[in-house]
């Protein structure tokens, strides 16, 4: 189970460019399901595990490639700014009481590269939530992305990665659709961001 953490500010939300980065065009796409944690807890077993779930939203976890493949740790490739997104909204745990009944799918300018029931994922909400807090402890407002289906743009022959004016969309029924357009980093961006929250 490979499980790694994303830095505030690799997050845009619902409507906003995903950035590629200046130093790797291999920029590539990942929807997923996103539980939203409510009640904290800590070693939390798995037939109690929803009860800790305020509700469900969406995640392009945007991976830069080449940098989540440099060490076996894929955090770097994670944590790119702007890399990833979240949203459109919450939809509240007691609408939808399954998980696995939901269905994801990404579309890349139109076109269908994900699709899959929930239930086929390896791991089902409630063992991610007991394993994670196995380990540290979960608070509310933490955030946990669950995994993503086949057809990531890595395994494309050739591979298909998220290019400046693409228009990426994740799609849930009973939570709605993320949308991002794709932008290449301004090298005066990032400063510009630091130097005004200093």
């Amino acid at each position: 189970m490979q499980r790694n953490p994303r830095y505030p500010d690799s997050i845009v939300g619902h409507g906003e460019a995903l950035v590629r980065p200046k130093v790797s065009d291999h920029f590539d796409y990942e929807g997923e399901l996103t539980v939203v944690i409510g009640k904290p807890g800590r070693h939390i077993p798995q037939d109690r595990a929803l009860d800790h779930v305020a509700g469900y939203t969406l995640c392009n976890d945007g991976s830069i490639r080449d940098f989540q493949r440099h060490t076996t740790q894929f955090t770097p490739g994670k944590n790119f700014w702007r890399s990833g997104s979240i949203g459109p909204w919450i939809v509240t745990a007691d609408e939808i009481p399954d998980p696995a009944a939901l269905s994801i799918e990404t579309r890349l300018n139109g076109v269908t590269v994900q699709r899959s029931p929930i239930s086929d994922l390896i791991f089902p909400v409630p063992a991610l939530i007991a394993y994670i807090s196995s380990f540290t402890p979960l608070a509310t407002g933490d955030v946990i992305a669950i995994g993503t289906p086949s057809g990531v743009g890595a395994f494309h022959e050739p591979p298909l990665w998220m290019k400046p004016g693409d228009r990426v969309e994740v799609i849930a029924n009973g939570i709605g659709t993320l949308c991002n357009g794709i932008a290449d980093e301004v090298a005066d961006e990032i400063v510009d961001e630091v130097a005004g929250a200093a």
